[in-house]
């Protein structure tokens, strides 16, 4: 055991016996994390590892929503080029795990991870045994990894992305997290940004790959024809009725929106704003926003209800589920957390509808994704919230050009795919290097 990993496990057994009482007051009064909180300490459900009677057994972990769209698409590729292994797969949130349910029906046993405390990582290890443990993303949790390795689990990342914006938090505990990373037997990275910043980490260079963003693969294949007219119509929009999608925005970015909007309906007043939060707990605080500057507006929940007439040209979306196929009718979509220093969101979902992608300057988090829509002249950045409403005046007023960089976005996407495909080979060739089999 090294000093590090020591350190770190004092401390997060520490920091929970702190957390305890303040949590179960929490989840007494809210009803969050009630559901399923032994799974969450490694008590594994008696009867999961009874579903898993193919060999090699996989354990893959996706923290939410995101991580479970794409360990559903590694998950068909795996099946495909790894016949007879058997899966299950962790998520930490209960979106997620709703997701993943839907997603995987019967077919892949769903739980919710272990905390990163040796003795629940430990317990959940043993219940399951699994032979590969696959984390996706930017998932790196020491007890867990360290834990996995010592039951001699090989473990690996897919879809491994170290964003710029956080390489330098990285870096300063370097020491540290070489040692975590030298327990990986696979580092398939997204590109090869994501590569260098690893290795900068302490991953060791032999060990790293780069195979894409498996967060391409399904995007084409969940879009739904005829999405525009469906979205247009709860909305009571006519077709020619411009309509502005800001999806995922965070604190600070809906003032800016606001801004832009006011003059874009100077010369469009029939044009409409969607605004979908990043966060639902912030809906009374956009809501609180759009009063206070004298906007009128509706919440989505009442513009889809049955009878109900819109009157306003804002709308607010909040519920989870909604923005992806809210995209398909967009004449423009805004990529929220990008007009404020946040990273950015994922610029591919609008992409995969051919709706024009539009994007502030911080795209730290999604420099892939920037970079092939840039590549096909696809997107239009935009500096600031005079840049948005300048440059929305002016394609709208060319809709053939808005339409051009819609279909650019939708080709580079699927010219794109496969990343699945190479992610599921890294480990299928991890399966035979190492011949894998049940312990």
């Amino acid at each position: 055991m090294t000093i590090f990993y020591l350190i770190y496990r004092v401390l997060t057994l520490v920091l929970v016996s702190l957390a305890v009482i303040p949590f179960l007051i929490f989840s007494l009064f809210t009803g969050r994390y009630r559901k399923h909180i032994m799974e969450r300490l490694g008590y594994v459900p008696g009867n999961i590892p009874l579903k898993l009677i193919g060999k090699p057994r996989i354990w893959i972990h996706g923290v939410s929503l995101g991580e479970i769209k794409v360990a559903n698409s590694i998950i068909c590729s795996l099946e495909e080029q790894i016949p007879g292994c058997s899966i299950i797969l962790s998520t930490t949130t209960e979106h997620g795990r709703d997701l993943a349910n839907e997603l995987l029906g019967d077919r892949v046993p769903v739980i919710y991870s272990p905390v990163d405390l040796f003795f629940a990582v430990k317990k959940s290890l043993n219940k399951i045994n699994p032979d590969i443990l696959i984390f996706l993303e930017t998932e790196i949790w020491p007890s867990w990894i360290i834990e996995a390795r010592r039951a001699g689990v090989r473990i690996a990342l897919l879809n491994g992305r170290i964003s710029k914006r956080s390489i330098k938090s990285y870096v300063k505990v370097k020491s540290f997290f070489k040692g975590i990373l030298a327990n990986f037997d696979l580092l398939s990275m997204i590109s090869m940004d994501d590569e260098k910043h690893i290795k900068l980490i302490g991953a060791d260079p032999e060990k790293t790959a780069v195979n894409g963003n498996a967060k391409y693969d399904m995007l084409i294949s969940q879009t739904t024809p005829g999405m525009n007219e469906i979205v247009r119509k709860k909305l009571q929009a006519g077709q020619k009725d411009p309509l502005i999608v800001a999806g995922s925005t965070r604190s600070g970015e809906e003032a800016l929106l606001l801004d832009s909007f006011e003059k874009i309906t100077g010369s469009f007043p029939d044009a409409l704003l969607v605004i979908a939060p990043r966060h639902l707990d912030r809906v009374k605080d956009i809501t609180g926003l759009l009063k206070d500057r004298k906007f009128e507006f509706h919440l989505w929940g009442e513009v889809v209800s049955d009878g109900f007439e819109r009157t306003k040209n804002i709308i607010v979306i909040d519920c989870y589920g909604e923005l992806f196929n809210v995209y398909s009718a967009a004449d423009i979509a805004f990529c929220g957390a990008s007009l404020v220093p946040l990273g950015g969101q994922n610029p591919l979902e609008p992409a995969a509808w051919g709706s024009p992608v539009f994007h502030g300057p911080h795209m730290d988090d999604f420099l892939d994704a920037e970079s092939l829509l840039r590549k096909y002249d696809a997107d239009i950045m935009v500096k600031d919230a005079g840049d948005f409403a300048e440059k929305a005046v002016y394609y709208l007023n060319n809709h053939a050009l808005l339409k051009e960089k819609g279909a650019a976005g939708k080709n580079a996407l699927m010219e794109s795919r496969n990343a699945s495909q190479k992610h599921a080979a890294a480990i299928a060739g991890l399966v035979k290097e190492k011949q894998v089999i049940s312990r």
